[in-house]
Order: C-alpha cells, then structure tokens, then sequence
C-alpha cells in the first residue's frame, strides 16, 4: 500500500523548495494497550508541513482506531459529494485482530486513508483533519464522547446505516424500488460503472484470496516432505541418505518461499484490492446521499407549488391568514433553495471525484498486477532453479542403484 500513495503539489516531501506546499503523514509504530475486550492498538502519527495553519513543522501524536472512525465520520458529514476514504474493517476476534500480520495490514490501510486525505485539495483544508494531526490525546478523547446524533453511534452501527443505504440504491438500480430518481444518462453511467467495479473487484479479490491461500498450503506440504526425505535418508546408503537429505532441505527451502510469496500476495495484490472494494463502497454511500439530496429537492419543489396554489387563494379571498402563508412559503423556499444547492454541490463534487477516482485506481492496479506478476516470475524461477539442482544428484543414485 505504501507504493500507492498519491502524490500533489501540495504533498510535497519536507525536502521540497520552500515555495511550494507539502503535508507529509505517516503512520507507524503500532503498539498493543490494554489486555482482553479493553484492549487496543495505538499509532504513532507524525505530521510534517510547511502549511501556515499548522502547529509548527513537525507534529507526532498518538491515535488509536477509533479516533481514525471519529475522523472518518466527520468527513463524510461535511464534505457532501467527496468520495471520503475507506478505513479498514474493524475485527471483533481477538486473536486476529492483535496478530502481527493484522496489525501491519491495519497500520498500512490507516497510512494510506491519512495520506489519501492530505492529498485531497479539498479534505487536507479540513479543521478536523487538523485536529486529529495535532491535538493531544485527552483532546481527542473529549472530542469523541461529545459527539451527537448520527456521531453518536458506534462504528459498527454507523456501517449498518451505510450498507442500509446502499442497499436501498442497489434497489433502484436493480428496479425493486421506484422512489423520485434523476433521469440523467451520465449519473446512470456512473452507478453502472460503480456496480459493475465492485462485481470485478470483489472476485479479484476472492482468488487472489485463494491463490495466497494455496501458495501457504504448499508451502506446509513441502516443508512436511522435507522433513519426510531427511527421515528417509537416515535409513538409506550414504550416497542416496544425502541426496535424500538434499531433497529435505530443499523443500523446506522453498517452503519459506512460498510462505514469503503468500505474504507478498498478500500485502501487494490482495490487500489492495480489498482496499478498493471498500472505496467502491464508500462511493456507494455518496451515490445514496445524492439519491436522497435528490428526492429531498423533488419534495419540497411539490409541496412549494401546493402553498403557492393556498397563498394564491388566500389572497383572493383576502384571509387573514395571508401573513402567516407568505412567511411559511418564504421559509420553505429558502430551505429549497439551500437543499438545490446542496444537491448541486454533491453533483458537482461527485463528478470531479470519480475522473480522480478512476485515475488513481489505474495507477493503483497497475502497481498491484505488475508486483504479482514479478512475484510469480520470481517464485516460479527460484522452484525450478531448486529442482533443477536436485536432478543431477538423484540420477546419478540411480545410475548406481
């Protein structure tokens, strides 16, 4: 994931010529706090900037996941209409989630959510952002138990809305449901395209789950025939007892190989693409966000024309209720006219997302493919390179048999 971290004018390394803009974030040094169901991983985050608005040129914190979910959730509220990064799942087995491999596949998925937002022309400006880079821990502490309404809830309730809503969108792209839709050709083009990435994804994902799966396995059976042969070969003539034990070390050889390569696959194939798969769901809730903004702008234009319809009658017929009717129209057409323009705004925001989403996704994908590809090359090389070696030695024990 390191390899796919974008990079902008106003991401610059510390190194960079005092003139332009840079905002540097890493994510490192994971250490375990705390024992049973209380127990938590805690991160060091460290900020590098020449940004003005900033506490100095350097800036370390600690976090924990949860102030990562706090940041995540007050993103999505503000920033209408902006694909806002996935975090990585939260798991609930103990015994996966303080394993040393979870803890480095959740440090790298923290590092690139942070980093993909400081690139972000638009969410590096964010006060919250800002906050979570630099306040200090009791801060942040505080921050979180004052939230109310939608950030009252917790992570795992806060998803169940999100897949509630994306549900309710797969039925009006699917046509389960017929509520007020937008009929614009290129808005159905891009939930295609989003449906249709997630299908793509998500089945990448699960044979590449597979494949790292069999390379482990295989890496168990050799290592086993390894230590097979050795036993073997204690039993056998010196020369055949050697060549047996050869064969041993060699299986136990690329046995570790094929244990790496599982977890090359792992960190540069199949974790990446589970990445975007959660991308793909966060821009799922976007689309169920405009949905809503959309029907929200349809309502009130309705119930506008319907008041319009009572004033107009009650002008004629010279109500006294003329007053309190001019002042509920004037109301509701100002709040029709922020909803249009919220809509308008998610539109607009939603449109320049997806041509950097998909720029970003090519690139990504790109990297992923071609270090499995190397991966794969490199592995298939160094096994046949092993057996090749063995060959001479067991047919001349043959020869001699």
């Amino acid at each position: 994931m390191e390899q796919q971290r974008s990079t902008s004018e106003s991401s610059q390394s510390p190194r960079s010529p005092p003139s332009q803009r840079y905002l540097s974030v890493s994510v490192s040094d994971p250490v375990k706090l705390g024992n049973g169901v209380q127990g938590y991983i805690s991160y060091r985050v460290i900020t590098k900037t020449n940004f003005p608005e900033y506490q100095g040129s350097e800036k370390i914190v600690i976090r924990r996941y949860s102030d990562f979910v706090w940041l995540r959730d007050r993103l999505f509220d503000k920033y209408n209409g902006i694909f806002v990064p996935p975090l990585p799942e939260k798991s609930a087995v103990e015994k996966f989630r303080f394993s040393a491999e979870f803890i480095e596949i959740r440090r790298q998925a923290l590092d690139a959510f942070v980093n993909r937002i400081a690139s972000h022309n638009e969410l590096q400006q964010s006060e919250d952002f800002r906050t979570f880079l630099q306040a200090d821990e009791e801060s942040m502490e505080r921050l979180r138990s004052q939230e109310t309404g939608i950030f009252k809830k917790k992570p795992a309730d806060l998803m169940l809305m999100f897949k509630d809503v994306q549900s309710k969108v797969s039925d009006v792209v699917l046509g389960k449901e017929k509520p007020l839709e937008e009929s614009n050709p290129e808005y159905e083009k891009l939930k295609h395209y989003v449906f249709e990435l997630e299908n793509h994804l998500t089945e990448a994902q699960k044979h590449a789950y597979y494949l790292l799966k069999r390379h482990r396995e295989l890496g168990q059976s050799l290592s086993g025939i390894g230590k097979a042969a050795k036993l073997l070969g204690a039993c056998e003539g010196q020369a055949l007892g050697k060549a047996f034990d050869e064969l041993g070390a060699k299986s136990e050889t690329l046995s570790i190989k094929l244990q790496k390569e599982a977890h090359q696959l792992l960190m540069n194939l199949e974790e990446p693409v589970k990445d975007y798969v959660r991308a793909v769901q966060s821009i799922k809730v976007t689309i169920g966000e405009r949905a809503n903004a959309f029907r929200h702008q349809c309502e009130l234009a309705e119930t506008m024309k319907l008041k319009e319809i009572n004033l107009d009658k009650l002008m004629l017929t010279r109500s006294d209720r003329v007053g309190e009717a001019e002042q509920e129209y004037k109301e509701l057409k100002a709040e029709s006219e922020e909803v249009t323009r919220r809509f308008e705004t998610i539109v607009r925001r939603m449109n320049e997302e997806i041509v950097r989403f998909q720029e970003q996704k090519t690139q990504d994908m790109r990297i992923a493919f071609h270090e499995f590809a190397k991966g794969q090359a490199r592995l298939a090389k160094s096994i046949a390179d092993a057996w090749r070696s063995l060959l001479p030695k067991l047919e001349v024990c043959s020869d001699t048999s």
